[in-house]
Formats: C-alpha cells, sequence, structure tokens
C-alpha cells in the first residue's frame, strides 16, 4: 500500500487486541510493555516478520497466509544477527494460532513477530556471542487492497539499495528498513505512492517496502536476489502461479531502468503491498495505464487462493477458526 493507504487502513483498525504474546506468555494489550532502557538499542538488532491473514466470510475462516515460511525466514534473520530462538517454528506456529484465536478478530489482520536482544542495557552494537533474543507477537486488523483494482504510481529514487556486504537485504532487520524510509520519504514527497531502488550497479532492486515485477511480450521479469533484494515469499508465490498456473514464463534477471518505462505492465507484490499495478514511473505511462491483462489474472488468482475461496494449495494456509 503507498503511504496514504497505510495512514487510512491505520485509522480505520479499530480497537486495540485484547492480548500481545511476549517471549512465552500472553500479556494483556495494556500492559505488554518493555523497560525504557531497552529503546534504541535493542531496535540496533531487531528483525521481524509481517504476516497475512485473510478472513473468509463464507467459511466464516481467517487463513494466515504461509505462516511456516515466515517463521522459518524469522529464525533465519535472527542467525545472521547471532541470535537465537527459544522457539522452534512448529512452538511458534501454535503461538501465534492460539493469539489470535485469543483476540478473536473475524477480519483481514497483519501478525508481526519481533525477534531482539532485550533484558538488558548493553548497547547493541557491541560484538556478542550468539545468545537468545526475546520475541514479541501482535496482531491487528488491517484491510486488503486485493480486488480493489488499486493502480499506483512509482518515481525511481535518487537513494541506493544497501548491499549484502553493508547491511544485507535478505535479512528483515528494522535497520535495514530505514534504506526503504528514505525512499519512501523521497518518493511521497514527490508525489509518488512507492519508490523504486536501484542498487550500486544501476540495476533495479526493489520498491521501498516490496518486491517488482515487469511484463514483456508476455514474459513475467524480477530482479534476482543478488541484486539486493528480499528473499521475498510473496515473489516466489507469484512465480509459482505465473508458471504452473497461468502458463507464464518467468525470468530473473538484472533490468535497467529505462526498461521500466517501456515494459507492457509492471506490478509490485509483497505481504504488506499484496498485489499492486504500476500505472506510471516517473510519469512515463505504463501499458494502457491501468492493471494489464496478466497482471488482473494474477490478482484474482492469488486474492482466491489466500482467502481459502480457491481450494488449491491448502498447505499455503492455516485456518484458525
Amino acid at each position: 500500500m503507498s503511504t496514504d493507504e497505510v495512514k487510512d487502513t491505520l485509522g480505520a483498525m479499530g480497537s486495540d487486541p485484547s492480548y500481545v504474546w511476549m517471549s512465552g506468555e500472553l500479556v494483556a494489550w495494556d500492559d505488554a510493555v518493555v523497560h525504557a532502557s531497552t529503546l534504541g538499542w535493542s531496535a540496533i538488532s531487531m528483525v521481524f516478520e509481517g504476516i497475512r491473514g485473510y478472513w473468509n466470510s463464507e467459511e466464516e475462516q481467517l487463513n494466515i497466509f504461509h505462516l511456516d515460511l515466515h517463521l522459518e525466514r524469522l529464525l533465519r534473520s535472527m542467525k545472521v544477527m547471532r541470535m537465537t530462538s527459544p522457539w522452534s517454528v512448529a512452538e511458534l506456529k501454535r503461538t501465534i494460532v492460539d493469539l489470535v484465536q485469543a483476540n478473536e478478530f473475524r477480519d483481514d489482520i497483519y501478525i508481526q513477530p519481533l525477534a531482539y536482544f532485550g533484558g538488558s542495557t548493553t548497547p547493541g552494537y557491541l560484538p556478542v556471542s550468539e545468545r537468545p533474543g526475546d520475541i514479541t507477537i501482535f496482531n491487528r486488523q488491517i484491510g486488503s487492497v486485493l480486488g480493489s483494482g488499486q493502480i499506483t504510481s512509482c518515481g525511481v529514487s535518487s537513494w541506493t539499495r544497501i548491499s549484502d556486504n553493508v547491511m544485507p537485504p535478505r535479512v528483515k532487520a528494522i535497520a535495514n528498513y530505514q534504506n526503504s524510509r528514505y525512499v519512501a520519504d523521497e518518493s511521497s514527497r514527490h508525489g509518488y505512492d512507492f519508490g523504486i531502488i536501484l542498487n550500486p550497479q544501476g540495476k533495479v532492486s526493489e520498491i521501498s517496502y516490496a518486491c517488482l515485477y515487469i511484463v514483456r511480450d508476455g514474459v513475467a521479469i524480477t530482479p534476482p536476489v543478488s541484486a539486493g533484494i528480499l528473499e521475498s515469499i510473496t515473489r516466489d508465490v507469484v512465480r509459482h502461479l505465473f508458471q504452473d498456473e497461468l502458463g507464464v514464463q518467468v525470468v530473473e534477471r538484472d533490468i535497467d531502468r529505462t526498461e521500466l518505462y517501456i515494459a507492457d505492465e509492471v506490478f509490485i507484490c509483497g505481504t504488506g503491498a499484496e498485489l499492486q499495478a504500476v500505472g506510471s514511473i516517473d510519469g512515463y505511462q505504463i501499458g494502457n495505464g491501468g492493471m494489464g491483462p496478466l497482471v488482473s489474472q494474477l490478482e484474482q488468482l492469488f486474492h482466491d487462493i489466500v482467502r481459502g475461496k480457491d481450494s488449491r494449495y491448502p498447505e499455503w494456509r492455516s485456518g484458525v477458526y
């Protein structure tokens, strides 16, 4: 979602959840606190995940999308930070399902686990040996743009993407997102919904907070992980749906900036952004300026699968109710 849409969605969230899970304990929302001394230092090494749950009103079922993969990525991010998890993926999965049930949301939700070095005033920049991290998990009601026909505008940012030898983008870390925040702030000030980040080699990397695909001559093209992108779960789902369900060839390769302008279709994808067509980039109209035929098919298929309206890929969904 664009910055303005995020603000609108946050404003429409409604009441706070009843409970937060904090390192093994279900805690009332108002009691879910940490000591002020952990602020700042804990965020330096903090890693997180964003996970969506989609409500199927016909079946009265909430489906959490790719919960296992998100938790596996969380533990990989913790490993790079030399942080160990006291809980396995299976234990965290059960915890999240229990938490969502306790909060009794019957709507689309967003779940966020946070892992950090807590319980100490030791500055987070000091070298540390591997040690357990604290994990906090909360979930909130959040809207979905799927099916809305949302068209976004993008501009190529003057900021450069971080690289693996600087701050590894495959780690979903709070500190890494400062790079995306600079891009998002700049693009918003220039009147765009999202900013497109180029890597140090001048090739397209990703969007602020999301990944990117272009379509040329019926082929879907996306930058490789080596271009400085997050190892995106949604990006991999898109590749699978294109190839196995829609018969569209997918190629991972470098993309030049000007190739964006002449693409037949461009869209962004990610847990937060979901799937959104791009209508213009740097003022250049993409295709007809609306949602192209391949993106339209993909979005409908993705929407039906994540909500459980399409029964295929049940292993992608974790039912809550």
